[in-house]
């Protein structure tokens, strides 16, 4: 019976520890996403130094989430394919084309699953 007991309280405690892990890999998307809708939106103003700061953390969020699920590499792959283009236009001043490549990185981050 004393077994039992114990087996039922590792579980619950490893379960709740797991629960602040999933949370974390959900806090990288989300970070991701909202910096990329800042970016969009920035972008969409002709605002090219917000949009490259906004893309910039977003692309580091969106690495951190791609390396927490090896299942979603596709999507978040591509995601960071899409930064990388809107850092790069909004570098060159072009707001309309990176606000086009953060949007199309959001829908890849919300398609990878976390």
């Amino acid at each position: 019976m004393r077994a039992i007991s114990t087996t039922i309280a590792a579980g619950t405690l490893v379960f709740f520890m797991c629960t602040q892990v999933w949370a974390a890999d959900a806090g990288h998307t989300s970070e991701a996403m909202e910096h990329a809708g800042k970016a969009q939106a920035h972008g969409e103003m002709g605002h090219a130094k917000e949009s490259l700061e906004h893309a910039k953390d977003s692309l580091a969020h969106a690495k951190a989430a791609r390396d927490d699920h090896a299942a979603s590499h596709k999507h978040m792959d591509e995601a960071i394919k899409h930064l990388d283009e809107a850092i790069k236009h909004a570098e060159m001043g072009h707001g309309a084309e990176s606000a086009k490549h953060s949007e199309e990185a959001m829908k890849h981050m919300r398609e990878s699953g976390h």
